[in-house]
């Protein structure tokens, strides 16, 4: 099994330590900055001594991953490396791949939702809110009733003065947000699977048929009840996800990503003599006689 390496937040650790663990894992590395909430805080402690996880380094950001990757006297070297981070993080996993293996390159947060006449406005916005509070956090609502885009929108002017993070907060809603109308349920579908979000909510009151007309997200939420938080803190799967269009290819994080699969091949001599005749014309075909010969010595 791998030696694991991850970024952490209590939630993050949960949604990168646990798929380790379920996949046998045993030796994992938590790393954070030295901060109130990095390494510092009593819950991301508490959280690694629940988990077992005995491994909490005091570094983050771009250093962290090329300690992680490349190791130091205090810090064995990984595997690899799993966990969210900013830019810095980001590039600095994409440098280190082949050093060592990555969950993938994450870009900033992205939700789709997916609104009808039924829709609640207020909830509509405030998973929006939700997102663009990550800043940057793209945050986009497409629907085909334009009383549902206009009470989304009024909703957003009314929740976002309340929050803590409102001026970060704004400055995504302004460089990343959407309200879009279209035609019908089949469009929003259509321009939802050419996104691929990260998230996709559908809240209407026909989810789950709508769902089956999408192909590409990295987690969907289905109905007016499933906000995205319960996938961030409580819901199981890991959260971390595929973002910036990537979830057309790949998938969240999970046990299978620490698990690796090879090939033990044994062939007695009547089982290559029966294939022997295969194996030869494409060797002939591909001019390697080396090939053709490895195998005509073993037939006498």
């Amino acid at each position: 099994m791998c030696r694991g390496g991850a970024a952490a937040y209590p939630s993050t650790v949960l949604m990168t330590a646990v798929p380790a663990q379920a996949a046998g894992v045993q030796q994992i590395a938590v790393v954070a900055p030295p901060t109130a909430f990095g390494a510092n805080n009593p819950d991301v402690l508490a959280t690694c001594w629940e988990l077992g996880v005995q491994e909490v380094y005091r570094i983050g950001g771009a250093q962290a991953v090329a300690a992680l990757a490349y190791g130091l006297p205090e810090l064995p070297s990984v595997d690899k490396i799993v966990g969210p981070g900013n830019l810095f993080v980001a590039l600095a996993k994409k440098y280190v791949f082949g050093e060592v293996d990555i969950d993938s390159i994450a870009g900033p947060s992205e939700v789709v939702v997916i609104a009808d006449e039924t829709t609640r406005p207020d909830f509509a916005a405030a998973d929006l809110l939700a997102q663009a509070e990550h800043a940057p956090g793209a945050s986009i609502l497409i629907t085909w009733s334009e009383r549902t885009l206009e009470a989304t929108a009024a909703e957003l002017e009314r929740q976002v003065a309340r929050l803590s993070r409102r001026e970060v907060t704004v400055q995504s809603l302004e460089a990343f947000a959407a309200l879009i109308l279209v035609r019908d349920a089949d469009e929003a579908c259509a321009i939802t699977d050419s996104i691929a979000p990260e998230h996709l909510h559908i809240a209407t009151d026909n989810a789950a048929a709508l769902l089956a007309k999408i192909h590409h997200a990295g987690a969907t939420f289905l109905g007016n009840f499933t906000p995205v938080a319960v996938g961030d803190y409580a819901a199981g799967p890991s959260h971390v996800l595929p973002t910036g269009g990537t979830a057309r290819w790949a998938s969240g994080l999970s046990a299978n990503d620490f698990l690796r699969a090879h090939s033990v091949i044994a062939y007695t001599a009547d089982g290559l003599r029966q294939i022997a005749p295969d194996i030869q014309q494409l060797a002939d075909k591909e001019g390697l006689t080396a090939h053709r010969a490895s195998v005509d010595v073993r037939l006498g």
